[in-house]
């Protein structure tokens, strides 16, 4: 029998940083994948970052995880995205080469001390209850041609994604599989009820691939990248990025004949015909919802993606669809620049099981089962950033489990990650969760930009980030306050020349003297503008002069979102036994009563949040707490 301190099961986006922030942590860890040459594949759209996704990102790199860097390495386009309107909504976006992306994420895993790579089935988990009658888990079952039999650990680390029951569709046609090419696990969800967890169904798709040679790309709109690459990695990408050549990707659009194809067979859409039971993704549907929501829209933009510099394929990022073979190619030929488009591989949709995350902790880890732990699309999510925020904090989290540590935990004002993790454990997930930039009530403070400087001090705190990052955080820190020590004491005066130079930039004559910090404050005003009036700094960093523009133009708004933090810092501090009565809380309604049970929050912050549990609800138990811990101390004292 094989011992591990953390086993993760699954080599998704979620396993890769959950395998790496536990082995980094230095637990013995072990990832168990169906099939390793497929660790870290995307296996839908072969892009990372996006609207708050980029966010994301920054953050996993912040906190010490991989894909940043891997993204860095792989990328063969680079667009900041709202780049022209304020910090708060820019989310940076790469397209990657797939091939390379899983390639340079196994080579880093496979070189990481403290990480073993086994290939195999989990058939199930190892269950048994504890001295307290608690059940709990203690290894897995697997199934492979190096071993058979039973391994053992202290922590697991379930991110399988959607693979739990899961079935592919394509018109009547259904085939057991998570991903083409690759096997359902039809066991686990079993072993999950056992325990008493609540399974939902939900329904994910992808495009066809189309080969790159049978597109006509002169009836296309090109979309290039953007000139100025940022890397994702606050720690690696500067040394490497960009590591490839960039490439274009191309805009076309379906029109009425396209629609007229698919409203004529959406009855043989497994969708419409009732053979997936499942629910989609509402911010990234199928081609048939869009069609039957959006009567009104006369065309639907694609994207043609290419999915690596050196494969035919081409990703059309818009039509995802689980009609039949037949009518997609009908429909796929109607659209300018795909007539005689030739099918690497057809669209199909995927019906899996996810956990209901509201029986997660913030670590989550569940309630119920101590050391169980999820991460990923099972937990309801959709997106590789998405299952790669909750990987790390489900990584870290179950080594901490291990080695007696202590609960690693985002709030929703430290990050995008935690934002995500609040809802899913408060609200879980009827439909794949997304993640968008109004989902943060303090965006503007957490901008990518800054993830390193919100994020980085914990991880390094413990013992994500090593002495290398470390320098590399404190020389930029350094360098951010030097810079914003330079800029507060460097004033213009209302000379004749000095006017001069201000007129010619179209800026208004000063009438007393003004510093660069404060000029700096207005909108037009840019460092660029403030070299051509004189102001010198010795700082070409980008990120550094960025962060500091940032810090200035927005400090008002800024220490506003602050002050309005330490009230929420307090709700958050004031902890709700996992085990609390609420019954006995007088002034609850049975309706609010009944939620805080089914929820469990954690603090009276997340009661706060859950759906229909009032402000006066949550005054009560608060004082009903305060009250109860008051008494229990005076108790001790007598």
């Amino acid at each position: 029998m094989k011992y591990y301190d953390v086993i993760v099961i699954g080599g998704g986006h979620a396993g890769c940083e959950a395998a790496n922030a536990a082995a980094t942590l230095g637990a013995r860890t072990a990832m168990i994948t169906l099939d390793q040459n497929k660790i870290g594949a995307m296996s839908c759209n072969p892009a990372i970052g996006g609207l708050a996704k980029g966010q994301m990102v920054k953050e996993v790199d912040a906190l010490g995880g991989v894909m940043g860097r891997i993204t860095d390495l792989s990328t063969i386009q680079f667009r900041r995205l709202n780049s022209s309107k304020g910090p708060a909504v820019r989310s940076s976006r790469a397209q990657c080469d797939k091939k390379l992306y899983a390639e340079n994420m196994q080579s880093l895993l496979k070189s990481l001390p403290g990480l073993e790579i086994i290939e195999g089935e989990v058939s199930g988990l190892i269950i048994e209850n504890n001295d307290l009658g608690i059940k709990q888990v203690l290894g897995v079952k697997i199934s492979s041609t190096e071993y058979t039999g039973e391994i053992r650990a202290k922590s697991v680390v379930i991110t399988s994604g959607t693979f739990l029951r899961a079935i592919m569709h394509r018109g009547k046609e259904q085939e057991e599989g998570g991903r083409l090419g690759d096997k359902s696990s039809k066991t686990l969800s079993e072993d999950l009820k056992i325990l008493g967890l609540s399974l939902r169904r939900l329904k994910t798709g992808t495009p066809p691939r189309l080969h790159k040679d049978s597109i006509d790309w002169t009836v296309t709109t090109p979309q290039p990248g953007d000139e100025v690459l940022l890397p994702f990695s606050f720690y690696h990408g500067a040394d490497v990025y960009p590591a490839l050549p960039q490439v274009n990707c191309y805009l076309t659009y379906t029109n009425q004949t396209t629609h007229d194809i698919i409203e004529k067979n959406i009855g043989l859409s497994a969708m419409y015909s009732g053979a997936i039971t499942g629910i989609g993704p509402r911010y990234c549907p199928s081609i048939e919802d869009k069609i039957s929501r959006f009567k009104d829209k006369d065309r639907h933009q694609l994207f043609l993606e290419p999915e690596g510099l050196d494969v035919d394929e081409i990703y059309v990022n818009g039509i995802s669809t689980s009609l039949p073979i037949e009518v997609q190619e009908e429909f796929v030929h109607s659209i300018p620049g795909l007539e005689k488009a030739v099918f690497i591989r057809y669209a199909y949709a995927v019906e899996y099981d996810s956990v209901d995350a509201r029986q997660l902790k913030g670590t989550l880890e569940c309630k119920d089962v101590p050391g169980l732990f999820f991460a990923g699309q099972v937990n309801g999510t959709s997106g590789y950033e998405e299952a790669a925020g909750q990987g790390i904090i489900a990584g870290i989290n179950a080594a901490h489990y291990t080695l007696g540590l202590p609960e690693f935990i985002l709030s929703r004002h430290e990050g995008y990650i935690g934002v995500m993790i609040d809802d899913l454990i408060l609200k879980g997930s009827d439909e794949p969760y997304r993640m968008f930039t109004s989902r943060a009530e303090y965006r503007l403070l957490l901008r990518e930009d800054n993830a390193d400087l919100r994020l980085s001090p914990r991880a390094i705190q413990v013992g994500m980030l090593g002495d290398r990052e470390k320098n590399i955080f404190d020389i930029k820190f350094s360098k951010i306050e030097k810079l914003k020590s330079e800029i507060s004491s460097f004033y213009f005066y209302p000379t004749l020349a000095t006017n001069v130079l201000f007129t010619g930039l179209g800026l208004t004559e000063i009438k007393d003297r003004i510093s660069a910090e404060a000029l700096l404050r207005r909108p037009e005003v840019n460092f660029s503008i403030l070299a051509k009036l004189g102001f010198v700094t010795d700082e070409i960093n980008f990120s550094v002069l960025e962060q500091v523009e940032i810090q200035i133009k927005y400090n008002g708004y800024i220490e506003k979102d602050l002050q309005l933090l330490e009230g929420v810092r307090n709700a958050e501090l004031m902890k709700i036994p996992t085990s609390f009565d609420y019954k006995i809380v007088p002034g609850l309604s049975n309706e609010i009563k009944s939620k805080l049970l089914e929820t469990r929050p954690e603090n009276i912050g997340q009661a706060s949040r859950i759906s229909g549990v009032t402000p006066a609800a949550v005054a009560n138990l608060m004082i009903f707490i305060k009250n109860k811990h008051i008494n229990r101390i005076e108790q001790i004292k007598s």
